[in-house]
């Protein structure tokens, strides 16, 4: 059920902040920001030796006010590693079958990279809850999800590289079910995060009620 609970909450939601800090005390500050404006998801990146530690951290700080996941999982030893830090879902630039099979056996929602829809497929078939369309989403923009969707509409995405307010109703109404932001959910002050998140949240909300 905790694979099942997550992946509909971050759905709900429809967006996730992409972080790289390794202040805690600025991680805070964008959690707040973006538990204010409606958007409480977090991805902490493994680009950073500190990402378990402040998922943890975060983790008890907030409770089931915020959900937080671990970004740029390559593999499996990491997968674990965030795992047992606490992280509630796995995203990655890549597919790789070991990290699929660690996160289906603690049941954690798993988002990797495809740059083909083979891979794609194959992704899904071993378990992926979300398909990143990512990198080629930065080269393709927002045409890269009818491609992903005409085949298999059904095909779960969350796209991240290259989404912006002024862009952001067309991702959704070709179907992205999670948008992925950085600056717009990081920078600044925690009321300037809260008011970028609420206008993400009113875009996706009116998008999904004209095109759902």
């Amino acid at each position: 059920m905790k694979k099942i609970k997550i992946t509909q909450q971050m759905y709900n939601t429809g967006a996730l902040a992409i972080v790289r800090t390794e202040n805690f005390e600025r991680a805070c500050e964008i959690a707040d920001g973006c538990i204010a404006g409606g958007i409480p998801v977090m991805e902490m990146s493994y680009t950073l030796n500190s990402a378990g530690s402040m998922i943890k951290q975060l983790r008890a700080r907030y409770g089931d006010r915020l959900i937080v996941g671990a970004g740029t999982v390559l593999d499996g030893e990491t997968a674990r590693h965030a795992i047992l830090q606490d992280a509630q879902f796995i995203i990655a630039p890549n597919y790789d079958e070991a990290v699929a099979k660690i996160c289906n056996r603690y049941q954690i929602p798993y988002a990797p990279g495809c740059t083909s829809f083979s891979e794609a497929v194959t992704a899904l078939s071993s378990g992926a809850t979300f398909i990143k369309a990512f990198p080629i989403s930065d080269f393709y923009g927002q045409k890269l999800v009818s491609v992903f969707k005409t085949p298999l509409p059904e095909l779960p995405i969350l796209a991240s590289g290259g989404i912006q307010l002024d862009n952001l109703a067309d991702w959704c109404a070709r179907g992205v079910d999670i948008c992925g932001f950085g600056s717009l959910l990081t920078k600044g002050t925690s009321a300037d995060i809260r008011n970028n998140a609420r206008q993400i949240r009113k875009i996706i909300d009116e998008t999904r009620a004209e095109f759902n």
